[in-house]
């Protein structure tokens, strides 16, 4: 089997069976890219980070970036259409059939039910980004202080990372300053 077809066929897989978006998707990504070895667990995390800072939906750029590590330009096409295709049947498919579905309880239901699952898979990359990382706890004061500041006191996202940003800058001078 050609590499590109197992390229395919594992992100096809990974698309059509990971229900929660992006996020969710990157633990089941990690595990069959490190597993077939076609990356370490260094090479996927240094990645991923490069990836969330870019534009996009994190798993298609993560497909991409896996595919063209792997097999450049052919690499990442197989990748970002493995993907995305399963989101686009399934969207389409609703799209078609959405008028006649939308009122029905069990829908409803089901898409509730599909809640508590959805943050678990959320949970699970952010949980091995953090043992990966090897942070203290100090750390791991600022993430959370920020959620809860979005969460418990509305205050805009971006006001968080130009704050976070600052921060960073000043830490790195204060750091430089206290090694001379």
């Amino acid at each position: 089997m050609s590499l590109y077809f197992a390229l395919f066929i594992t992100f096809l897989k990974i698309g059509t069976f990971t229900i929660g978006g992006g996020y969710a998707m990157i633990a089941l990504v990690q595990r069959e890219v490190v597993s077939k070895g076609w990356l370490t667990d260094e090479e996927f995390l240094d990645l991923f980070t490069i990836t969330q800072s870019l534009p996009g939906i994190i798993a298609v750029n993560i497909s991409i970036f896996i595919g063209y590590r792997l097999r450049k330009f052919k690499g990442a096409l197989v990748c970002m259409l493995g993907t995305i295709l399963p989101s686009f049947v399934i969207i389409l498919s609703i799209a078609l059939f959405f008028s006649q579905i939308q009122d029905n309880v069990w829908v409803e239901r089901v898409f509730k039910g599909l809640r508590p699952a959805v943050v678990a898979l959320i949970a699970v990359p952010v949980f091995t980004a953090i043992k990966s990382l090897h942070l203290s706890k100090w750390m791991l004061l600022i993430p959370m202080a920020s959620a809860l500041a979005i969460w418990l006191l509305n205050i805009s996202p971006i006001y968080i990372i130009i704050v976070s940003a600052i921060g960073g800058v000043v830490y790195s001078y204060y750091k430089i300053w206290r090694i001379q």
